[in-house]
């Protein structure tokens, strides 16, 4: 193995990410999902033709299709900037100032290093500047965000950052706590452990505020 190769296996044993921004090529959008699906159902069916599969078995022979399918219209969906959730935004009138936090989103992403699962919960609040969004909204934009290849520190942040947009506030938090099978399920396979991430940002970042979500979402952990 070249000392390239051992770095690249460095990065990805530790699930160190060298990009704030998902590493989407120019031309991801040149063809149709039509296509990408037959191009992965192609190499799906060569890799288990390689590991030795019999994919004339009944059970088999769909697989590479199915799988096609599922890469391209639901685990890594949210690569595609046309399934982008509408963030739906609203005048405050009732004049609520006090935080607003959606809890216990449910979370399934793909670790960008192994192409295993990650599954966890996202813990999601702001404080309305003039501005409220549908609570529906919050889950889809971390369902959208999370349908990529990704690392946890990437989907903490970008959540962060679609609603401090959407809202037109800093006054924004999110904290993922959850379990990587990469982890759990190969290499050190350690199944209790779970990773927690947090981006706090305008009024969160005091203490007080940051305290108050933490003891809404009952989350032990210090920051």
């Amino acid at each position: 193995m070249t000392n390239n190769e051992e770095f690249q296996d460095e990065i990805g044993n530790n699930h160190i990410s060298t990009n704030a921004n998902n590493p989407i090529r120019e031309d991801a959008f040149a063809i149709t999902d039509e296509e990408k699906i037959e191009r992965i159902k192609k190499d799906v069916e060569n890799m288990l033709l390689t590991l030795g599969m019999d994919l004339t078995d009944d059970s088999l022979k769909g697989t590479p299709n199915r799988v096609a399918k599922m890469f391209v219209k639901e685990i890594f969906g949210g690569l595609n900037p046309n399934k982008k959730p509408k963030a739906s935004t609203f005048d405050n009138n009732y004049k609520y100032g006090e935080m607003l936090v959606e809890k216990n989103i449910t979370l399934y992403s793909t670790c960008e290093h192994h192409l295993l699962p990650i599954i966890g919960r996202a813990h999601v609040a702001y404080i309305s500047k003039g501005t409220v969004i549908g609570l529906s909204k919050m889950n889809r934009i971390v369902e959208y965000y999370a349908k990529r290849p990704q690392v946890q520190e990437r989907l903490t942040m970008q959540i962060v950052q679609e609603l401090q947009y959407a809202l037109g506030t800093e006054d924004v938090a999110c904290v993922i706590d959850a379990k990587h099978l990469c982890v759990n399920s190969r290499g050190i396979k350690d199944i209790e452990s779970s990773t927690v991430t947090s981006e706090f940002g305008g009024k969160f970042k005091e203490a007080q505020t940051r305290r108050e979500f933490l003891d809404y979402i009952k989350l032990e952990t210090k920051f």
